[in-house]
């Protein structure tokens, strides 16, 4: 991994940190992580796209990672990142990027898609597909112990992690999000409760990469996290020009989801990606992975490498 490299900007004050790799003439793929994820976890991913001949770009958003978290968390909003990204790549003198987003970092990616459709050279995303406001809105009708709703609510989740160390707090949520369950406490239990202390990680999973996740959190804290998405999920955001009913994504786009990844078992989802998905999304290709879960640029580095240079080159990029 000594090959990537580490860059910081400055916006609004903030030192926001990006990783890289691969020759500034080529072709750029921005990457988008999710929760509990940072730039680290498209290691694997950056390294490929690199020795294939483009240039990868992860940004670590505000109050992840290696950037710095904002005076106040609690305020930080999707629109931030995406700003914070467009940001960085006219720091960079970046005009046109493909975009590749796991778990939320898809909902940034759609939002930036939306925005920069000029940038936009098309758009990959992992776990969690495009889905509209209304149908974020059904994910409140689930049970009130359904994690996302837990995290929403304010000092539950704080309350939660606070009983544990942060290396401690990555390493039940990658448990729990590498079952085909979707995390639902009982009343009387917290999330982090629903994963045994002896629970092992998952096998693709090291120690090492524990230690850096940890180390990670332990800096920035699980503030911000908690606010984007969890407690930002519901926000609205389109330009002013932007017709509802028109599609979000014209350009390239594909989804990719683990038939073991807890998200797929959401109630409606399998329907929604056969029925309602290329509604806003036209030129859509899915791709399902039988034995995959939620955590799958890492679970299966080599197949998904694959699966996203094969994209790529389908799309001429």
């Amino acid at each position: 991994m000594d090959q990537i490299k580490h860059n910081y900007v400055q916006v609004d004050g903030l030192k926001l940190h990006f990783a890289e790799i691969g020759s500034e003439s080529s072709p750029v793929v921005l990457f988008f992580h999710g929760f509990p994820e940072i730039s680290y976890t498209w290691r694997h991913q950056m390294i490929a796209v690199a020795k294939a001949g483009y240039r990868a770009i992860a940004p670590d958003y505000r109050g992840y990672g290696l950037s710095d978290v904002p005076a106040e968390p609690e305020k930080t909003s999707f629109a931030d990142l995406v700003a914070d990204t467009a940001t960085i790549l006219a720091s960079l003198a970046i005009s046109k990027v493909f975009v590749i987003g796991k778990d939320f970092g898809g909902m940034v990616g759609y939002i930036f898609a939306l925005f920069f459709p000029e940038k936009l050279a098309g758009i990959i995303t992992l776990g969690i597909p495009y889905m509209p406001p209304e149908a974020l809105q059904q994910l409140q009708t689930l049970p009130e112990g359904f994690y996302m709703r837990r995290w929403q609510e304010p000092g539950r989740a704080e309350a939660d992690f606070g009983r544990f160390d942060a290396k401690t707090v990555v390493r039940k949520i990658y448990i729990l999000f590498s079952n085909s369950e979707v995390p639902i406490a009982g009343e009387n239990q917290e999330i982090l409760d629903l994963v045994e202390p002896s629970a092992p990680l998952p096998s693709w999973f090291t120690e090492e990469d524990l230690e850096t996740y940890g180390a990670s959190y332990a800096k920035s804290g699980f503030l911000t996290a908690l606010q984007v998405p969890y407690r930002s999920l519901l926000e609205r955001i389109a330009p002013p020009n932007h017709d509802p009913n028109a599609p979000i994504v014209v350009a390239p786009s594909l989804f990719i989801t683990g038939e073991q990844d807890f998200f797929f078992n959401f109630p409606g989802m399998e329907e929604y990606l056969e029925n309602g998905i290329k509604q806003f999304l036209p030129n859509l290709e899915i791709i399902y992975i039988p034995e995959a879960s939620h955590f799958l640029p890492e679970q299966f580095p080599a197949k998904t490498n694959q699966l996203l240079l094969d994209f790529l080159k389908r799309n001429n990029y």
